[in-house]
């Protein structure tokens, strides 16, 4: 069967789980025909993930999230206020059919999306005659018996409005979990696990002598560099993916920041002591497969409850800050943490995948 891929390129985590879902299908046979990747101006698409896909990558305008002076928290009004104007709505429209006219040369079996808004609305659109699966943790929120996310704040129903934007035309949605629960047929949502690629699968994790940070948001590193002042002597190593400085910047001989680059992002995380994070659910999978003691600091409303979500397995400690004073106490005291569950369940990822993804038009 052939697959066309639609991502969200914001962030790191919906372009691993794309390149580990290549390499599943890859491995039975299919062809996944092209990548289209929805962006803001202020983002890249990583180098790693061009060369990991193993397809034409076509990138288009989608709607981002604007953040606070702090650089930090997402600033929901000038959110709206940056993607709903009408110079934004026309270069969305362009999007959409931009989408459409690689859907159609593409003439995929499926088309796959993860987590992109602009796609349900094109299928809506044109009336597009191809099943479409949505995939992603956020669609857990369309679970009933998921225990976070029912408050009824207005940004916690914009997150739900976006998550159900994103749907619309799915034929099916698959929505990622740190553990199991029963389908919801009413929403067509399965409940799946994490997609970790293979690589991630067959590190062999060790506890060396530096923790490993990783901040999408550069206004978090002042709060490092901070912390770091008041505590040299703690080896630090952070990724992040600031534009115009070199791939690794040595501010002193224990902290070192590096530019994503996720082979060589896999290999420190396979070796430190412990991680520090912004609660996105892809990196804080590989951490709980590794085993490793994890710090959760969310920068907006779907990250809380991507933290609170881990937290309650046991799998961290959060913070509102990057005090990383608070990670290295949880070393020492970290509760017990159901490993072989948890990696039995990420396993099982491969041959759950290619059963809900094999729809014939």
């Amino acid at each position: 069967m052939k697959f066309l891929f639609i991502v969200q390129g914001e962030g790191r985590g919906h372009l691993t789980q794309a390149i580990s879902l290549a390499e599943m299908l890859r491995r039975h046979g299919h062809e996944i025909v092209e990548t289209l990747v929805g962006k803001s101006d202020s983002r890249d698409v990583p180098n790693f993930f061009k060369e990991r896909i193993g397809t034409p990558v076509r990138v288009y305008d989608a709607p981002s999230f604007v953040f606070k002076k702090d650089g930090k928290h997402i600033d929901m009004l000038r959110t709206f206020l940056f993607n709903v104007n009408i110079v934004k709505i026309r270069k969305y429209g362009k999007s959409i059919e931009m989408i459409y006219k690689y859907v159609k040369s593409g003439a995929p079996d499926v088309v796959v999306n993860f987590y992109e808004l602009l796609p349900g609305l094109t299928f809506l659109r044109y009336k597009i005659d191809i099943p479409l699966i949505c995939t992603g943790h956020q669609f857990m929120l369309k679970h009933p018996d998921y225990r976070f996310g029912k408050e009824d704040s207005q940004n916690m129903m914009i997150l739900r409005l976006h998550a159900l934007l994103t749907s619309i035309s799915a034929t099916k949605i698959l929505a990622l979990s740190f553990y199991p629960m029963k389908e919801c047929l009413r929403e067509k949502l399965v409940v799946m696990p994490p997609l970790l690629r293979a690589e991630v699968l067959e590190l062999q994790p060790f506890d060396g002598d530096y923790v490993l940070g990783y901040m999408l948001n550069t206004g978090y590193f002042n709060e490092v560099r901070k912390w770091h002042e008041e505590n040299p002597e703690v080896k630090l190593h952070f990724f992040w993916d600031k534009k115009d400085v070199e791939d690794e910047l040595v501010v002193d001989e224990n902290l070192t920041l590096h530019r994503i680059n996720d082979k060589k992002f896999l290999t420190y995380m396979s070796g430190c002591k412990g991680y520090i994070t912004t609660a996105g659910f892809e990196s804080v999978c590989e951490a709980l497969f590794m085993n490793k003691a994890l710090m959760l600091i969310p920068s907006h409303l779907e990250q809380e409850i991507n933290a609170a979500d881990a937290l309650s397995i046991n799998g961290g400690v959060a913070g509102d800050s990057f005090d990383l004073s608070i990670l290295l106490n949880y070393i020492h005291e970290r509760p017990s943490f159901d490993i072989e569950s948890f990696r039995h369940w990420v396993l099982s990822a491969e041959e759950l995948f290619i059963k809900e993804l094999l729809i014939r038009k």
